[in-house]
C-alpha cells in the first residue's frame, strides 16, 4: 500500500481497509508501505502471498509484479505483461485496434507542442499517458479560448485524446465470465474526486436498477 505514485494517499486507504477486512476474516495481516526498501522489506517478512493494494505507477505498471515474481512471492493483481500493457494508454490502445474493438482517435504529443496550439479540434482530452484515477486529466471544449496550459508536474510527454460523450459503465471480468454492470453516477464528471470523496459518485448496479428503460443497454 501507499508508494511513490500520484495515488499514495488512495491506496494507503485502500490498503488500511483491505487490511481489516482480511484480519476479519481470519487472515495474518502484516501493513507495509512500499519505499526503496521494499525487496529488502519482502524478504525479511516472506509473506505466504501478497496483496497488492497499490495504486499508479510502480503499483499497476508491472514494476511490483516483476519484483515479486523474482522473489517467488504470490501475489494479487494480474502478471507483469497485463499490468505494463494496462498502465500505457497508448500500448493498450494498440491492443484494443489489433482486437478489433473501437477506439477514439488519439496520440502521444510533446507537452509544448500541446500548450503551444490546439494539436486536434475541440472538444479532446489530455492526460497522462502512464496515469490512472483521472490524474491530471484535462477537458478542453468546443468554446476554449486557446490551448490548455499544463500545469509543472505534468509530464513531458502527454496523450491527447478525442472526447468521447457517453455514461460510465464499469464491470468486471471473473475468468470468461463478465459480472453485473455498474452505472456510474456524478454531477460532473468522473474525476479524481468524484472517484473517492464521500458522495462524489452513485453506483448503480443494473441488474437492480428500478428503471429498465434507462438502465438497458444499447
Amino acid at each position: 500500500m501507499g508508494g511513490p505514485s500520484a495515488e499514495r494517499e488512495v491506496s494507503l486507504s485502500t490498503g488500511r481497509e483491505c487490511a481489516t477486512a482480511l484480519r476479519d476474516e481470519g487472515y495474518q495481516v502484516t501493513e507495509l508501505d512500499a519505499g526503496p526498501d521494499l525487496a529488502a522489506r519482502l524478504q525479511a517478512d516472506r509473506p505466504d502471498v501478497v496483496f497488492n493494494a497499490l495504486h499508479g505507477r510502480w503499483g499497476e505498471d508491472g514494476c511490483v509484479q516483476g519484483l515479486l515474481e523474482w522473489l517467488g512471492i504470490p501475489y494479487t493483481h494480474s502478471g507483469v505483461l497485463a499490468s505494463a500493457l494496462a498502465m500505457d494508454k497508448q500500448r493498450a490502445k494498440s491492443i484494443y485496434r489489433a482486437a478489433g474493438l473501437p477506439v477514439v482517435e488519439s496520440g502521444i504529443y510533446s507537452k509544448a507542442e500541446v500548450m503551444a496550439g490546439h494539436v486536434m479540434a475541440p472538444p479532446y482530452v489530455v492526460k497522462p499517458n502512464n496515469e490512472g484515477s483521472s490524474v491530471g486529466v484535462y477537458l478542453v471544449n468546443e468554446v476554449a479560448n486557446g490551448p490548455p496550459q499544463l500545469s509543472q508536474d505534468m509530464p513531458d510527454e502527454v496523450m491527447v485524446e478525442s472526447f468521447a460523450p457517453g455514461r460510465e459503465l464499469t464491470t468486471t471480468v471473473l475468468g470468461d465470465r463478465p459480472l453485473t454492470v455498474t452505472d456510474i453516477l456524478t454531477d460532473g464528471w468522473y474525476d479524481y474526486d468524484a472517484k473517492y470523496k464521500p458522495g462524489g459518485s452513485r453506483h448503480v448496479l443494473l441488474s437492480r436498477c428500478p428503471r429498465r428503460d434507462f438502465c438497458a443497454l444499447p
